[in-house]
C-alpha cells in the first residue's frame, strides 16, 4: 500500500501578543512609533539615500526598549512567544537562550513595500502589528524551495497550504508573527490610504 508523508516542515507561529504576558496598551505603541519617526533625523535621512518609502529604524536605532517604556514592556512579552515557538521547533539550545539582537520600527504609506528578503545571522525573526489599516498588505512568505522546483509546474489554485508556492498571512493589530530567519518573506504594496505600522525584531542564539 502506498504511503506519502510531508517532510521538512517549515513552522510559522502565530497568537496574539495577550497570550504570553499582560495587554499591551497598542495606542501608546503606535503615538510611540510615530514619536520615535519623526525625532529620527538619522533614520529618516537612511530611508531617503536608500530609496525607503515611508520610515525604519533598522538603520539608526538600536535602543528602543529604553526610549520607551512601552518597548521595554512588548520585548518581555515577545520573549514569551519566542520561547514557546523554540519549544514547537523542538530546537537544543544547549543550555543557551535566544536573545533578542535586534528589533525596529516599520512605517509603510500608501503605496510602500519591502521586496522580499532574510534575516541573516539570526533564528528567529517576527513581526507585532500596530497599524493595519482596511487594505494594507499582508505578508507574503515564500517556499523555500521554490529555487529548486527547475522544471515543476505550477500548483493549482485550491493546493493545500502546505504545497504553496507563496502564502499570505493576514495579521490583526496586536498579533505577532513569527518563523525562522532563513524564510524568505516580504510586504507586498500598502493599498491603503493609511500608515501600516508594525514592530520587527531578531532572536540569536547563543
Amino acid at each position: 500500500m502506498s504511503q506519502i508523508s510531508s517532510l521538512f516542515v517549515t513552522r510559522l507561529y502565530r497568537a496574539a501578543l495577550s497570550e504570553h504576558g499582560p495587554a499591551l496598551d497598542m495606542v501608546e505603541l503606535l503615538a510611540s512609533c510615530y514619536s520615535i519617526a519623526e525625532d529620527d533625523e538619522a533614520g529618516q535621512g537612511w530611508c531617503a539615500d536608500n530609496g525607503y518609502p515611508g520610515y525604519t529604524s533598522y538603520a539608526s536605532l538600536t535602543d528602543l526598549p529604553w526610549r520607551f517604556p512601552i518597548f521595554a514592556d512588548l520585548v518581555k512579552v515577545l520573549e514569551g512567544h519566542v520561547a514557546a515557538f523554540a519549544e514547537d521547533l523542538e530546537f537544543d539550545l544547549d543550555g543557551k537562550a535566544l536573545k533578542l539582537e535586534d528589533i525596529w520600527i516599520n512605517i509603510l504609506p500608501e503605496g510602500g513595500m519591502h521586496a522580499s528578503h532574510i534575516h541573516p545571522h539570526s533564528v528567529i525573526s517576527g513581526t507585532t502589528y500596530v497599524a493595519m489599516p482596511e487594505g494594507a498588505s499582508a505578508l507574503k512568505l515564500e517556499d523555500p524551495r521554490s529555487a529548486r522546483m527547475m522544471a515543476a509546474p505550477t500548483r493549482l489554485k485550491t493546493a493545500r497550504e502546505e504545497l504553496r508556492t507563496f502564502i499570505y498571512a493576514k495579521p490583526a493589530v496586536g498579533d505577532v508573527l513569527l518563523w525562522e530567519s532563513w524564510l524568505r518573506h516580504e510586504v507586498p504594496m500598502n493599498l491603503s490610504e493609511e500608515d501600516r505600522i508594525s514592530v520587527s525584531f531578531n532572536y540569536s542564539w547563543g
